[in-house]
This record gives structure tokens, sequence and C-alpha cells, in this order.
């Protein structure tokens, strides 16, 4: 699937970039218990890591909350995902097991502290886009809410906007009937190409290794 960015990104962020992941004739379901372990525990560590800490100094915090104020959206209104999951994780609301594809996701979103989003391709009507919303563009996230986008970055289809870091549409989410996906990772814009392409290859190796399929990956983004 063709993935563009907008040129308005690159010019006010001239490093970011994007880790992408296509998978095909996947099998999503029940996480095997060493993902449910692994995510348990790791939950466990960073709340320890945490006590007397600021969450907001952690280096992927700290940059994807700089990014969002770049573009005008407020970081204490609007928190990013992978912030989110540390706040509830602060809290010892821990996460618990959802389905494979989800956990994998909160699992790497943790462990790099940045935002990641997976699609069910064969709901989108490509190419995509990752660009800026704009005044008025909204839809209804997997919050349950109806979500206003403006000036967040977001993935849009022909359709439309279908994701962000914020929080995903309920358009597209990749459940157990899904076969095919892409997987977006917000990588932070200090990352090095050569450690990003790691972090994407370490993702799609344990996504497929659980999930099966064929994957292939690449960055979208400058050095």
């Amino acid at each position: 699937m063709e993935i563009q960015l907008s040129s308005e990104i690159i010019s006010k962020i001239p490093h970011f970039k994007l880790g992408i992941i296509e998978y095909k004739n996947i099998t999503v379901g029940d996480s095997p218990q060493m993902v449910k372990g692994r995510l348990q525990l790791f939950q466990e560590s960073i709340y320890f890591d945490l006590e007397n800490k600021n969450l907001t100094e952690l280096p992927g915090i700290h940059e994807w909350r700089r990014i969002f104020k770049t573009f005008g959206k407020d970081p204490n209104r609007y928190r990013h995902s992978a912030e989110a999951l540390y706040r509830r994780v602060q809290k010892q609301n821990y996460l618990i097991s959802v389905q494979s594809a989800i956990d994998i996701n909160n699992f790497f979103s943790l462990q790099y502290q940045v935002p990641i989003g997976i699609y069910d391709i064969d709901r989108l009507e490509g190419p995509i886009t990752i660009e800026v919303a704009k005044a008025g563009d909204e839809y209804e996230g997997l919050n349950g809410r109806m979500n206003s986008l403006e000036n967040l970055i977001v993935s849009s289809d022909q359709l439309g906007p279908f994701g962000s870091p914020f929080v995903d549409s309920n358009r597209a989410p990749v459940t157990e009937a899904a076969k095919n996906a892409v997987q977006i990772i917000y990588l932070q814009p200090t990352t090095s190409m050569k450690s990003a392409k790691r972090l994407t290859e370490s993702l799609m190796k344990m996504f497929t290794q659980i999930h099966g399929g064929d994957a292939t990956c690449y960055i979208i983004g400058n050095d």
C-alpha cells in the first residue's frame, strides 16, 4: 500500500520518520502466555522505574509532547497514546491482555515510548497520507468519543482520517477477523535511521512469530 508523508510535516520536523510494516495472511487471536507474562512483568518494572520521576521527562514521552505542541495541540489536553499508556502504568492501572495484535502494539509502545497504530488494510481505501488534520476533521475513536483532530498528525485514506498518535478511529481496527494489516510506528525524530530500521524489524519479527503470515517493512522520512 502506498504511504506518503505530507510536506507540511517535513517542513516543520525535518527528521520526522515512521516505521511501516505490512502484514499478509496473519492470524489474530488470544495472546500466548509468554506475551501476557512479559506484558505484565514489563509494566511492573516500569512502575518501579517511574518512582520519584517526572513522566514527561522520559525521552520518547517528551519528544512526542513537543511534536504535538509544534503543530498547535496542547500536550496536556491531548496526550499521545504512549504517554497515556505510561500514565496508566504509573497509577498501577495495568493493561490487561486484549488480543495478540493489541498486546504486541502496547508492549512495543511501552518499550520504545512511541505511539504505534495497527490497522486492517481491507477496511482502508488507499493510498494513505500522513498529514496534519484541518479544522472540522473528526472521527469516533476507540475511546468511545467523537474526537476533534484539528492540528493533530493523522493517517488518512480516500475516505478521510482513520488513525492518529493520539487515538485511532473505530473504522479500521485490527480484530480477530483481520487477515491483512499495516502497522505505523511514530518514531522519535531524533532516532537514527539505523536504529529506526532495527526497531521496526524487531517489531515485525515478534509480530510474525506470533501471528504467522508474511511481512515487509520500511522507513518513511529523513535521517
